[in-house]
This record gives structure tokens, sequence and C-alpha cells, in this order.
């Protein structure tokens, strides 16, 4: 198979990576990029485990082809924090006790962050429609709401790229 070249931005990084065209993002981010915040669960983009930002827009990264992210920018969990500080809504999923195995967690937040950019204030029932897609068998996810509201309440929805 004729490999291809793909240019995207990574985390803020501009990238270019000559890769067999028939690799998920999520291969990409783990195998390439050795960037394990992002979790393979069900492979099937059924569980969230693997969600990243996609021009700011949560998606499954285990049914996106490396390909697809041409010119696009992609964010994971480790995009998130800047310089050495976690992302306020990383901190709000602390401080809330909404972690608690943490494989879901990642995936969670980055669903959680894409509502924030488009909603600083959403209500529970557009919290929980944000996160339906991401699957958490620990917290019962009233944490997991708690720590979105705590975040949206204190009006803090800094953007991927860590500008607020």
């Amino acid at each position: 198979m004729e490999k291809v070249t793909v240019n995207f931005t990574l985390n803020g990084d501009h990238e270019s990576i000559t890769v067999n065209p028939n690799l998920t993002l999520l291969e990409v981010i783990r195998d390439v990029f050795g960037l394990t915040g992002t979790k393979e669960g069900c492979g099937h983009g059924e569980c969230g485990a693997c969600t990243v930002l996609l021009n700011g827009k949560a998606v499954n990264s285990c049914l996106v082809l490396i390909s697809q992210v041409e010119g696009k920018e992609v964010t994971t969990i480790e995009g998130l924090s800047r310089d050495g500080s976690l992302d306020p809504l990383q901190a709000s999923f602390i401080e809330t006790g909404a972690i608690q195995c943490g494989y879901c967690t990642p995936g969670m937040i980055l669903s959680a962050k894409s509502l924030l950019l488009k909603n600083g204030n959403p209500s529970d029932e557009e919290i929980k429609t944000a996160i339906s897609g991401n699957l958490c068998r620990c917290t019962g996810y009233a944490k997991i709401i708690k720590a979105i509201k705590l975040a949206a309440r204190n009006g803090k929805t800094k953007d991927a790229g860590g500008e607020s």
C-alpha cells in the first residue's frame, strides 16, 4: 500500500507525517506520537474513550482515517494543559471527584470541552447530550455533570489552544 503524507496541527504543533492511509487517527496519536491519553476502548465508535477534538468538535478518533485530518487541528487530552497547568475543565473533574479509574476521563473531558466551546452555560440536558457518546462504568455520571457545570459556572471555557 502506498503511503500518504498528512499535514495537520496536533496540540498546537504543525505536523507532517507519512503513513499508511488505512491508519486511524487513534493509531497515529498513540503509536506514532506516543500520546497515550487517548484510549482505545471498543474500536467501533461506541464508547467514546478515544474522543479527541477535530477543529474543536468531539470525534471518535477510532473512526477517523488519518487522511481525513489533512489541514485540520487535532487536540488530545495532552493538548489541554498549558505551561504545566491543567485546563480548568480538567481541574474541575479532579475537584468534584469525577475521576475514578480514569479510563473514560480524557474522552469525557474532551466531549465536555467541545460543548463548553460552543455553549458556556449549558443545561443539564445539553451536558447529558454532549457526553452521551462517552461510557463510564465507575462514577454514575453525577460527578461528571457536576464537574462540567462547575467549569461552566466559573466561566472556565478556555479554547483548546489555551486562550480564554
